[in-house]
């Protein structure tokens, strides 16, 4: 599922929400919420067409759509969006298909990507204010390790 988030649908230290483009916000509402809804019926769809109905779908979630998280507004609403929307898709799917099909969301935490590295770190490799406020919030007190998911057995 695709997800992400793009700089005009992010506030800046400088900026308000009264100065965030609404096609910004669409955009990134869109590319999650949207993007999260349209994997779900081909995959579902396909899941449910079998004699007996049975599958799980996992929603790309974040932590973001539990606390709020300053400057990201299109991000976090989109994935509040995405949390309740599988809420609502697993009670559909049940109700409809029997007990086989779950639906479920995972929040992984934040990782550090190309997209995000000089938001979170320094030039240095120390955190800056922004990702130290992530690592007060984050239980483990770290960043993610992409590595680490290849282990999960």
């Amino acid at each position: 599922m695709a997800g992400g988030n793009i700089s005009a649908a992010t506030i800046s230290p400088d900026a308000t929400i009264f100065d965030m483009p609404r096609v910004a916000f669409e955009e990134v509402v869109s590319l999650n919420l949207v993007g999260t809804l349209l994997p779900c019926q081909v995959f579902g769809q396909a899941m449910v067409e079998i004699s007996q109905p049975h599958g799980c779908i996992v929603n790309i979630s974040s932590m973001s759509a539990i606390r709020a998280i300053s400057r990201v507004v299109g991000y976090s609403a989109a994935k509040a969006g995405i949390d309740n929307f599988t809420r609502w898709l697993a009670v559909e799917l049940a109700q409809k298909y029997g007990d086989g099909m779950r639906v479920n969301a995972i929040a992984p935490g934040f990782f550090i990507g190309e997209q995000n590295r000089d938001l979170l770190l320094n030039s240095d490799g120390s955190l800056t204010e922004r990702g130290q406020k992530i690592i007060d919030h984050t239980p483990a007190r770290r960043f993610g390790k992409p590595w680490l998911l290849t282990q999960v057995r």
